[in-house]
């Protein structure tokens, strides 16, 4: 099957069609949504009850309870994005230390995740010379 020329200029002008639009949905250069952290709820909040949360607020765009990928349960905190910076700080301010489930919330801007290095396995088992040559064993017998 040809796609022929039409077919090519026809995508190239939709792909631009979609860069403008979505540059267009951006009120600003700035824009950028805040990432709020939510701690301290219980195991059995949902992202639905998460979101019914925060949108008195206002405008939610993503929630995310995170959960223990072993059991799929959750780990008693999220994160919740909001796209009015405004609206997000009012909502911190609001929710922060709110009683939900007996529990006081922990609400806050969401820290950048920072790198922690590796993670997991051995740190070298049961003789950790850290790059040291080992020193040989005298025979016992």
């Amino acid at each position: 099957m040809s796609w022929g020329i039409g077919t090519a200029e026809a995508f190239a002008r939709a792909e631009v069609q979609f860069v403008t639009n979505s540059q267009q949905a951006r009120p600003s250069e700035g824009y950028r949504v805040k990432k709020i952290f939510v701690g301290n709820f219980s195991f059995s909040t949902t992202e639905a009850d998460l979101r019914q949360l925060f949108e008195p607020y206002g405008a939610v765009e993503s929630v995310t309870v995170v959960t223990d990928r072993d059991t799929g349960r959750s780990r008693g905190f999220g994160f919740v994005e909001m796209p009015n910076n405004g609206e997000a700080d009012t909502a911190i301010a609001a929710l922060n230390g709110k009683d939900s489930g007996g529990r006081p919330l922990t609400v806050n801007e969401a820290r950048p995740k920072t790198d922690r290095g590796p993670r997991g396995g051995s740190k070298g088992g049961r003789d950790d010379y850290r790059g040291q040559a080992r020193q040989p064993r005298e025979h016992r017998w």
